[in-house]
């Protein structure tokens, strides 16, 4: 998946102008996509199909935005951080690799 094509996308839905955060950015899409394919599991040739690169890189954005937005540990108010958008990827993604494994040429 092209990094930098990530960057543009999850600056774009984060509505972040100019390059100044593109480090940071760019260590929360690494840490997003290690924590997708461990939640997820499967094999290199699972995650190279094109159905799973397209949900995959939802995902991606979707943690990597709320590690973003939620970079500061100290917050004057108690938050309750659910990622709903991530979970359901992530079961979705699960199923796709149940099928996967079982030789279902439709996941």
């Amino acid at each position: 998946m092209d990094k930098e094509i990530l960057i543009d996308d999850l600056k774009l839905s984060l509505r972040i102008d100019g390059d100044d955060d593109d480090r940071l950015l760019n260590s929360y899409i690494n840490a997003a996509e290690v924590y997708i394919k461990t939640a997820v599991g499967g094999d290199d040739e699972f995650w190279q199909q094109e159905d799973v690169i397209a949900i995959q890189k939802i995902a991606i954005l979707a943690l990597a935005g709320a590690y973003y937005d939620y970079r500061v540990a100290l917050q004057d108010v108690m938050t309750y951080p659910i990622n709903l958008t991530l979970n359901a990827i992530i079961s979705q993604l699960r199923g796709k690799l149940a099928l996967y494994e079982e030789g279902d040429s439709d996941a």
